[in-house]
C-alpha cells in the first residue's frame, strides 16, 4: 500500500527550504519541542522581535514549538540538511554529535553558578560551540536549563547512601549513567513521556531534573521528596544549520548574532523567575524540600572525576576546574 508520509514529508522540506519570500524578506524558520510558555520559547520570540528590529525588518524569525516539525532528532535532521533555520537541543543530545559536551554532564563540575557561566561565556564555551560544525550545525549561544537535582517517591535523598541501591530514572547518556553508578545506585534511562506511569507504578524510585520540569510534568504528585542537591548544570544549545548560515551576508549574520545575545539574557532572567516560581508553587503542594550538604556527593564522585582525567575529556575538565579555583 502507498504511504503518504514521504510525500508529505517533501511537501515539508520544500516549505521549510523557502529562506526567502518575493519581497526579499529573509526568513528563518525555528523549531523546538518545547511549549509556548517555556522561557526558552519566550526569549526565541523576543530574538525574532530584536532580529526584526536590527534588521529593519528584513529578517523574520518564524516559530514551530511544541514539537510540531517532529522530535529534537528530527530536527537536528532537519538542520542538517538545510531545511531548518535553528534548533533548541539539550547539550547531552549532543554528545554523539561532539564528544565535548560529554563535559557537561559531570558531576559537580561547576562549583556555582558564577562558574558556570564563566565558563559558558569563556574561550572554553566558544571551542565547544564551534566543535559542532563537523556535524553540519553550528552552535549558537547557550541557554540556561538551571541544575538537575533527586526526587524521590519514598524518601528524601540527604547524602549518596540513599541513591544506593535506588532505580533512579535518567536520560539516555552516558555520562547521566556513570553518575548514578558512582553513587552505587541502578541508573534506568527511560523516556520522559514514560516517566509519570514508572513513578507510579513503582518501576523506579526516583529520577532527577531541574525545577520548573519538576513541577510542570507533575511528578511531585507521585515523587514528593525533592532534594536540591544539584549535582549537574547541562545547559540547552541553539545550534543553527551550517547550510543557513553560510547562505548569510556578513551584516546578515551580524543581526543575528546581536539578537542571539539579546535573546540569551532575556532567557537567563526568565529561567531565573521560572525556577523561583516552581520552586514556591512545589511548596505550597507540599513537596518536602530539602538542601542537603554537598560535600559528600563530591567525595562520593570523585573516582568518576580521576577515572574521567585519564580520558579524552581530562584536558578540558582540567580547565574548567583551574576557572574555578580548583585543581
Amino acid at each position: 500500500m502507498y504511504s503518504l508520509k514521504p510525500f508529505l514529508f517533501s511537501i515539508v522540506l520544500v516549505a521549510l527550504s523557502a529562506c526567502k519570500t518575493e519581497d526579499s524578506t529573509r526568513i528563518l524558520r525555528v523549531g523546538h519541542t518545547l511549549d509556548t510558555n517555556h522561557s526558552v520559547h519566550l526569549a526565541l520570540e523576543y530574538m525574532a522581535e530584536r532580529l526584526a528590529h536590527y534588521s529593519g525588518g528584513t529578517m523574520q524569525i518564524k516559530l514551530y514549538p511544541n514539537g510540531q516539525l517532529g522530535s529534537e532528532r528530527a530536527m537536528v535532521e532537519l538542520l542538517q540538511i538545510g531545511s531548518l533555520a535553528m534548533t533548541k537541543v539539550s547539550a547531552a543530545s549532543l554528545e554523539g554529535f561532539v564528544p565535548q559536551m560529554k563535559v557537561f554532564g559531570v558531576p559537580y563540575l561547576f562549583r556555582s553558578d558564577q562558574h558556570r557561566w564563566q565558563v559558558l561565556e569563556s574561550s572554553i564555551g566558544e571551542d565547544i560551540l564551534h566543535a559542532t560544525r563537523s556535524a553540519r550545525f553550528t552552535g549558537m549561544a547557550y541557554m540556561d536549563a538551571g541544575s538537575r537535582s533527586f526526587y524521590m517517591t519514598k524518601a528524601p535523598v540527604n547524602g549518596p547512601a540513599d541513591v544506593q541501591g535506588k532505580k533512579i530514572r535518567v536520560m539516555n547518556s552516558p555520562m547521566a549513567v556513570q553518575l548514578i553508578d558512582a553513587m552505587q545506585g541502578a541508573a534506568t534511562p527511560l523516556g520522559w513521556g514514560e516517566l509519570y506511569a514508572a513513578l507510579q507504578q513503582g518501576v523506579v524510585d526516583g529520577a532527577e531534573n531541574n525545577p520548573p520540569s519538576y513541577y510542570s510534568s507533575r511528578h511531585f504528585e507521585i515523587a514528593g521528596y525533592y532534594a536540591l542537591n544539584e549535582h549537574t548544570s547541562i545547559p540547552d544549545v541553539i545550534i543553527a544549520s551550517n547550510h543557513i548560515l553560510d547562505s548569510l551576508t556578513k551584516q546578515e549574520s551580524q543581526w543575528l548574532q546581536l539578537a542571539m545575545k539579546d535573546a540569551v539574557n532575556k532567557q537567563r532572567q526568565l529561567w531565573n523567575e521560572a525556577e523561583q516560581q516552581a520552586l514556591n508553587k512545589l511548596a505550597q503542594a507540599g513537596v518536602s524540600i530539602s538542601r542537603p550538604e554537598k560535600a559528600p556527593f563530591y567525595q562520593a564522585v570523585e573516582p568518576l572525576h580521576q577515572r574521567l582525567s585519564q580520558t579524552a575529556l581530562g584536558p578540558l575538565i582540567k580547565r574548567i576546574k583551574v576557572m574555578g579555583g580548583g585543581q
